[in-house]
């Protein structure tokens, strides 16, 4: 093949790649997550189109020019033991423990509210009202006002 020819193609290929890479930008989340199974072969596990833009970019290129060098990858592949850990670890199951602000098991809280008074008593897990069980209680505090309250402030144990 003669150099002329082989410039011309190569122009061809860079114009095809950079039109490719100004596609990206007019992609939608959806588009970019099936062109990104189309060229990687596996589904997206992101939908964030930043991140999407950059890998197709860099995949679209690495297809018509090759990716890394043999010689890259090998220092890469150096280079790693020594590099520092950078993934965190992952967090352990926290155990959700009891709310400190809310007083012992089996206090009684009541409050005056529009001329009723209401009665709430402490559960170990949530609060006692009405004889029904609920999980907080802003809740309860939902129930009797029918607007939302912080229910420590509704209640008292705290300065609104």
């Amino acid at each position: 093949m003669n150099r002329t020819r082989q410039r011309r193609e190569e122009r061809a290929r860079s114009a095809s790649i950079g039109e490719q890479l100004l596609a990206l930008q007019t992609l939608s989340v959806g588009e970019l997550a099936d062109k990104y199974q189309e060229l990687y072969g596996i589904p997206s596990r992101t939908r964030n189109k930043g991140y999407l833009r950059k890998r197709l970019a860099w995949r679209i290129q690495e297809l018509a020019e090759g990716g890394l060098s043999d010689r890259a990858l090998a220092r890469i592949e150096e280079l790693a033991p020594l590099a520092p850990v950078r993934w965190r670890t992952p967090k352990a199951s926290v155990v959700s423990e009891r709310d400190p602000r809310l007083p012992p098991v089996g206090t009684v809280l009541t409050r005056s509210y529009q001329g009723t008074v209401y009665e709430v008593t402490i559960l170990e897990k949530g609060v006692e009202y009405r004889g029904e069980t609920y999980s907080s209680l802003s809740r309860v505090a939902r129930l009797i006002t029918g607007t939302a309250w912080n229910g420590f402030a509704f209640f008292g144990l705290r300065p609104r």
